[in-house]
């Protein structure tokens, strides 16, 4: 049994760039930083902060979802798997690329905290039933999104 699970809790880095197939597929991609507190040791020694860069994927209904909601420095909760790919660049190298696709993905940025942050608290969940959408209208935090491929059955 092996198990690939990722959970980020950091800020978007920039606007998403999202990408619509004829198929009606879509493919989110955005940067998300994640940073560790700086520290002072006991003998005085400064330890600074450390941020890590995540390249972050999302598909299909959490990318439309991304494209209408996320935007640079929103605070967002994300769960998903690591994933690393290989290209061969122009000079004939081959690189590697590590990218976090996700699976669930929470908006956490208060209500005004950005231009993008009021829609955002307002998402529901996908497939949350109507009549929980409006018995909660002053929520201040979204449910928890997940990409299911159910939902993209014509049925």
């Amino acid at each position: 049994m092996s198990v690939n699970k990722v959970i980020l809790l950091g800020n978007v880095g920039q606007d998403p760039r999202v990408k619509y197939f004829d198929a009606g597929s879509a493919v989110a991609t955005f940067s998300l930083a994640t940073t560790e507190r700086g520290y002072t040791l006991a003998n005085g020694t400064q330890i600074p902060d450390r941020t890590e860069w995540h390249n972050i994927v999302a598909s299909n209904r959490l990318a439309e979802i991304v494209d209408k909601y996320v935007h640079k420095g929103d605070k967002l909760y994300l769960e998903g798997k690591i994933r690393t790919r290989s290209y061969t660049d122009q000079a004939g190298a081959t690189r590697y690329v590590t990218e976090i696709y996700v699976d669930n993905m929470e908006m956490l940025s208060p209500k005004g905290a950005n231009p993008g942050a009021a829609a955002s608290a307002q998402q529901p969940a996908v497939g949350q039933p109507q009549q929980m959408q409006q018995q909660q209208p002053q929520q201040t935090q979204a449910q928890p999104v997940q990409d299911n491929p159910a939902d993209d059955l014509p049925f």
